[in-house]
């Protein structure tokens, strides 16, 4: 009887370290001067985030890019009484915090700069697969781009993959009843807490995400969808995949926002061509002809280009050169797999800043090169 007392007296204990430090994480993000870069600073200065809160005004000040008006929000710590109150929202509704060091965060968004240092998810879905993509497009969308976004990711129903939309009207939502009905994993992401859906006719379909799959966003209960915070949704539509299609677009807009962001993460981007003529079709044209995006007409293409075909390449015994000369990219790529024993394609596009359609080249000249090999399931190393 004892026994049981003291594991659940030690139980308790835990539990309430493990919501003390949560506070302080949601406490963090709620001061209105700190953003992600800053915040980033604030916890590897201060060595944790609840040692940010104990730090005193003077050493805060000193942190590159904290104020004093942001160090008095930190000191006074009026903000860990909100944090309470998003806890208790998270608790009632099974929403779960994702931080940023955590790892079940996802970790290609955790390679970005400007990522949330906190995520709150409803749902139940590994953000982590080997394979993640975003599909974005127009809200005004046709019969072409519906009809087409359907039938590809029919398609994509025998791979293991998670497809991120931003839940809006058009492509989005388009692409989040085809993944339930086809039962593939998706992720709304929202620019506005968890309290809310907008739009609000896409309620109905928000939960059956959050059955299937998840929500997810950066906003705490509250705020409300403005139109600042959708650009912010958007990185982290980009962010978190692998390469993200542009169904339809117009010249100006979210989705090309969406491209752009991908673009500068180093992430491929893909445009279904369209009728030069149609309004929904001249932004992914343009990225096409600026080749800021890979022609795509079927899953087909996707698969190729990611090299997610290469699991079933023959393995194939290459004779090691004597003389190699490597490019400044390929000797990059050497040094990341020189730091474990093997590494996924999607890992390794992350340490070098590649995008995986460019990596994959310079991987196949390795191997020529007998200098690497690529084992099943996306796993390269060095020979």
């Amino acid at each position: 009887m004892c026994i049981i007392f003291d594991k659940l007296i030690q139980f308790y204990q835990l539990n309430k370290t493990l919501n003390q430090e949560l506070i302080y994480k949601v406490g963090l993000t709620l001061i209105p001067s700190v953003g992600p870069v800053i915040a980033k600073k604030l916890i590897a200065y201060c060595n944790g985030v609840e040692a940010v809160f104990q730090e005193s005004r003077q050493n805060l000040m000193k942190i590159p890019g904290v104020g004093r008006q942001t160090a008095d929000a930190i000191v006074n710590q009026k903000v860990l009484s909100a944090a309470e109150f998003e806890m208790s929202f998270m608790q009632q509704n099974g929403v779960k915090a994702l931080f940023y060091q955590d790892e079940d965060y996802p970790f290609r968004l955790k390679h970005c700069a400007d990522s949330p240092i906190l995520l709150y998810s409803k749902g139940d879905v590994d953000y982590n697969k080997s394979k993640v993509i975003s599909i974005v497009g127009t809200r005004m969308a046709t019969e072409y781009g519906i009809s087409w976004c359907q039938e590809f990711i029919r398609e994509l129903k025998g791979h293991d993959v998670i497809v991120v939309s931003g839940l809006a009207y058009g492509i989005d939502i388009c692409a989040h009843k085809a993944c339930l009905d086809y039962g593939i994993d998706t992720v709304g992401v929202l620019g506005h807490g968890l309290d809310r859906i907008y739009p609000s006719v896409h309620t109905k379909m928000a939960n059956q995400i959050s059955e299937a799959g998840a929500l997810l966003t950066e906003f705490e209960t509250g705020i409300e969808p403005l139109r600042e915070n959708f650009p912010k949704r958007n990185r982290i539509v980009a962010g978190m995949a692998d390469a993200t299609i542009v169904v339809e677009a117009r010249r100006r807009g979210g989705a090309l926002i969406t491209a752009g962001l991908a673009n500068s993460y180093n992430r491929d981007v893909f445009a279904l061509p369209g009728n030069i003529q149609a309004k929904s079709s001249m932004g992914c044209n343009f990225l096409i002809k600026t080749n800021q995006a890979h022609l795509i007409e079927s899953a087909k293409d996707l698969e190729y280009i990611m090299s997610w075909n290469t699991e079933n390449r023959k393995d194939e015994t290459v004779q090691t050169e004597l003389f190699i000369s490597l490019t400044k990219e390929e000797e990059e790529i050497l040094g990341a797999l020189s730091t474990k024993d093997q590494i996924t394609i999607d890992v390794l596009s992350l340490m070098v800043q590649q995008p995986v359609s460019k990596l994959v080249h310079g991987l196949l000249q390795l191997e020529l090169k007998g200098l690497v090999k690529s084992l099943p399931g996306k796993v390269y190393k060095r020979t």
